[in-house]
C-alpha cells in the first residue's frame, strides 16, 4: 500500500511513496502523531538527484524488516531539502555540530517536539569499519528512548539550547567601511593560497564549480585590470569546460568533480549550477571574447531549454546521476562503443579527441568524455558528436526532478536574459520571459498587507505549499532585474522592487542582516530551535548576499539611498567572513565590486524599436563594468513602472541617447555606441 507520500508534490517524496516505511510529510500532523504515540521522530532528509539517498532507500527503506522496526518505534518523516531548505538548514547545523560533518541523506532522531538528540548521514545495512549498521542505530535509539528517556531528553535540550544561540560575528567596522580595497585585497590574498595553478579551481578533491567566486574575480578584473584574477578565472573555466564535468555532447555541467582534475564528475546535473555557470561564461565572453566561452554558453543554454524546461515554461530542478541502476551509465563510453556507432576510423579518431581509452577513466573500463584540445577538423568532430548524441538518446535516460524552485528559476532567468541579449538569441530571451511570467503568476501572491509573497516550488502547474525563503525572493528579484535590463520591460523591475520590499519588511534581523525565513512563515518547530540564518554562499548564493546584490542594483535604478544603505548593512557580516573564507563569500565580494565601481548606471532613451536605440542598448549591455545597471525606455512613453534612472532624460538633438552616471554624477548624453563603449571602459 502506498504511504502518505503518494500525494506529495515533491518528486523526491514521491520516490518513497511505495516504501513499506509509513512515511509522514513534515508538518503538525507528524508531530501530533509522535506525541500521541510517545515515540521519537526519525527525520530523513535528501533530494531527488542524490545518489546515496537512492542507495540508502534501496538498502533500508525498501527492506520490509527494517521498515517494520521503523514503523513500530518511530514516527518517520521524509523531507525534500530542496523544497524545505529551512528544515534542512536547522538539522544540518545540528548534524555538523554532533558529527563534525554533514551531507545527504541526513538522518536525524528527535523528540516529539523536534529537538534532535542523534544525527548522522548515510548508514549502511551492515556495519562497515567504524560506521554502524542502520538496524543497529535504530535498535540502540529505540532502547535509549525506552530505558534512558531522561538522558535522551536532557541531551536534546542541550542541543536545542546550542542551536538557539545566534552565532557571534566578529566586531568591526560598519558595512560601508567594509566595502573598500583593503577587504578585497585581503580576500584575494586568502583565495590565492587555495588556488590550484595546475588544474584550476580552489582546494583539492572533490572540486565544486566556484561559480560565485568566479563572478567576483571577473568583476574585480573588469574594475582593476588585475591579470591574476583573470588568469585564475580563465584557467578554472577552461579546465571545467574541457574536462569530464562538462557534457561534451549536449552541454551542461555536472554537479562536481570527484577528483582534482575535473575528470570524473558526480553525474547529477543541477539547474542552479548551470544557471550560475552559464552567466559566468557569458560575462567571461563579454570581457575576453574567448570562443570556448561562447560555445559553452550556446550549448548550455540550448541544453537548459531542451532538457530542463517544463511544459509550463519553468525549469526543472535536476537530472539524476543514475540510470539503469548505475551512476553515469548514460554518459560514459568505451572505445568499442564509439566504433559501433561511428565505424572503425571515425571511432578511433573520436576516441583520441574525446579522451576515451582502453583502460578508461571511470568504472568498468569506461571513460568520461573530455575535450582537452581543439581538433584540426572541427566539422568532423561536430558531425561525430551529433551521431554520438543521437546514439546516447537511445539509452535509458536519468530521471528528472521536475519541481520548479523559485530561487533557481530566478537564476536561470538572469542568465538566459543576459545571454539572449548579448548573443542575439531571441529564443533564450523568450524563455527567460516565459519563466519570469510563471514565477509572477503562479509562484507569487499578494497577502492581506499588500506584500508580494513567494512559494518555494511548483510542479505540473500547481503551486506548492512551502513558503519562499530569502534566497527565493533575492534570486527571483535578481532575475527580474536582469530581464528588465535586457528587454526594457519595466514591469520586471517593478516586480523586483515589490519582492525586495517584502524582504526588508519580513526578513530583517534587527541588525542590518536577514533571516532565511520570513517573520510570519518561520516553522514553529524550527523557530523554537533556531530561526535559520546563514550569511555564506553554498552551491548557490547565500540568501543574505543575494539580497544585498539585488538591493545594490535596485538602489542604482531607483536612486534610493535607503536601499543602498540596506545593501551595505546586509554585506557587513558576509564581508567580515570574506577576508578569512573568500570561497564562502563570492557573491558578497561581487556586490562589493559593484559598489566600489559605483555601480555605473546607463539610461538608454529612444524609441525602443529603432536601430539606433538598440545599438546603444547593446553597447551598454556589452560592458563588463561590475554590477552595471542598464535601463531602456522611450522618454515619450514611460509608464508608472519605469525606473527613476530613466526619468527626465530627453533625446539628444532628437536622437536616441545614452546617459552614463556614476556616484551621483552623470556624463553628457552620447549618441554613438562606440563612444558609449569608451565611456564604460574608463
Amino acid at each position: 500500500m502506498p504511504n502518505r507520500l503518494a500525494a506529495a508534490t515533491s518528486p523526491y517524496l514521491q520516490q518513497h511513496a511505495d516504501n513499506p516505511v509509513d512515511w509522514w510529510e513534515w508538518g503538525d500532523d507528524a508531530f501530533a502523531e509522535a506525541r500521541r504515540r510517545d515515540v521519537p521522530l526519525l527525520i530523513s532528509v535528501g533530494y531527488a538527484a542524490c545518489h546515496w539517498c537512492h542507495v540508502m532507500a534501496h538498502e533500508s527503506f525498501e527492506d520490509p524488516a527494517t521498515a517494520a522496526f521503523m514503523n513500530e518505534h518511530f514516527v518517520n518523516v521524509k523531507v525534500d531539502r530542496e523544497e524545505r531548505p529551512d528544515v534542512d538548514a536547522v538539522y544540518m547545523t545540528a548534524t555538523q555540530a554532533m558529527t563534525g560533518s554533514g551531507g545527504w541523506p541526513m538522518t536525524v532522531f528527535a523528540t516529539p517536539d523536534g529537538r534532535p538528540f542523534f544525527c548522522g548521514t548515510y548508514f549502511p545495512p551492515r556495519r562497515v569499519q567504524q560506521v554502524p549498521a542502520f538496524p543497529e542505530v535504530l535498535a540502540a535509539l529505540a532502547a535509549a528512548w525506552t530505558t534512558r528517556r531522561e538522558e535522551v531528553v536532557e541531551s536534546a535540550g542541550g542541543v536545542a539550547a546550542a542551536l538557539a544561540q545566534r552565532p557571534a560575528t566578529a566586531g568591526g567596522p560598519s558595512g560601508g567601511d567594509l566595502v573598500d580595497e583593503r577587504v578585497v585585497a585581503r580576500a584575494l590574498g586568502a583565495l590565492g593560497t587555495t588556488y590550484d595553478e595546475r588544474d584550476g579551481g580552489f582546494g583539492g578533491a572533490p572540486k565544486f564549480p566556484p561559480s560565485m567566486v568566479l563572478e567576483w574575480l571577473l568583476r574585480h578584473h573588469a574594475r582593476t585590470g588585475d591579470a591574476d584574477a583573470l588568469a585564475m578565472t580563465r584557467r578554472t573555466l577552461d579546465a571545467m569546460a574541457r574536462g569530464g564535468m562538462y557534457d561534451q555532447l549536449a552541454g551542461g555541467y555536472a554537479r562536481y568533480s570527484v577528483d582534482a582534475t575535473w575528470t570524473v564528475p558526480h553525474f547529477e546535473k543541477m539547474l542552479y549550477d548551470n544557471a550560475l555557470l552559464l552567466r559566468v561564461h557569458v560575462h567571461a565572453w563579454r570581457l575576453t571574447g574567448d570562443p570556448l566561452d561562447r560555445r559553452v554558453v550556446e550549448e548550455t543554454a540550448d541544453w537548459l531549454l531542451a532538457e530542463l524546461r517544463t511544459p509550463e515554461g519553468g525549469f526543472a530542478s535536476a537530472l539524476d546521476a543514475d540510470s539503469e541502476g548505475r551512476e553515469g551509465a548514460f554518459y560514459v563510453w568505451t572505445p568499442s562503443q564509439l566504433r559501433e556507432v561511428l565505424g572503425e576510423e571515425d571511432g578511433a579518431w573520436a576516441a583520441g579527441v574525446l579522451g576515451v581509452t582502453g583502460t578508461g577513466t571511470f568504472e568498468e573500463g569506461s571513460s568520461v568524455l573530455q575535450r582537452q584540445t581543439e581538433p584540426a577538423d572541427p566539422e568532423r568532430l561536430g558531425r561525430l558528436r551529433a551521431a554520438l548524441r543521437a546514439a546516447r538518446e537511445r539509452r535509458p535516460r536519468p530521471a528528472r526532478d521536475d519541481k520548479v524552485v523559485s530561487a533557481w528559476n530566478g537564476l536561470a532567468v538572469a542568465a538566459l536574459a543576459e545571454a539572449g541579449a548579448l548573443l542575439d538569441r531571441p529564443d533564450w530571451l523568450d524563455a527567460a520571459r516565459t519563466c519570469a511570467r510563471l514565477l509572477a503568476d503562479l509562484h507569487t501572491h499578494t497577502d492581506a498587507d499588500g506584500d508580494d509573497r513567494l512559494v518555494r516550488t511548483s510542479r505540473d502547474g500547481a503551486a506548492g505549499s512551502a513558503p519562499g525563503v530569502l534566497e527565493d525572493y533575492a534570486d527571483v528579484a535578481e532575475g527580474y532585474l536582469a530581464l528588465a535590463a535586457a528587454t526594457g520591460e519595466h514591469e520586471w523591475s517593478a516586480r523586483a522592487q515589490r519582492l525586495l520590499a517584502t524582504v526588508l519588511r519580513r526578513f530583517g534581523d534587527g541588525e542590518g542582516g536577514f533571516f532565511d525565513t520570513a517573520d510570519d512563515t518561520t516553522d514553529a518547530v524550527l523557530g523554537a530551535l533556531r530561526r535559520p540564518q546563514d550569511p555564506t554562499d553554498g552551491p548557490t548564493p547565500g540568501g543574505q548576499p543575494a539580497a544585498a546584490g539585488a538591493l545594490v542594483t535596485l538602489a542604482a535604478a531607483t536612486g534610493s539611498l535607503e536601499l543602498r544603505e540596506a545593501a551595505l548593512a546586509a554585506l557587513r557580516v558576509p564581508l567580515q567572513l570574506a577576508v578569512r573564507y573568500p570561497r564562502a563569500a563570492g557573491w558578497a565580494l561581487a556586490a562589493a565590486e559593484a559598489l566600489l565601481d559605483g555601480p555605473r548606471e546607463v539610461a538608454v532613451v529612444g524609441p525602443v524599436d529603432e536601430a539606433a536605440t538598440r545599438a546603444l542598448h547593446r553597447a551598454a549591455l556589452a560592458s563588463g563594468a561590475p554590477g552595471l545597471v542598464v535601463a531602456l525606455g522611450d522618454p515619450d512613453r514611460l509608464g508608472e513602472d519605469a525606473p527613476a534612472l530613466l526619468r527626465d532624460r530627453p533625446l539628444a538633438g532628437g536622437l536616441p541617447a545614452a546617459y552614463v552616471c556614476r556616484g551621483f554624477v552623470c556624463e553628457r548624453p552620447v549618441t554613438d555606441p562606440e563612444e558609449l563603449a569608451r565611456l564604460l571602459r574608463a
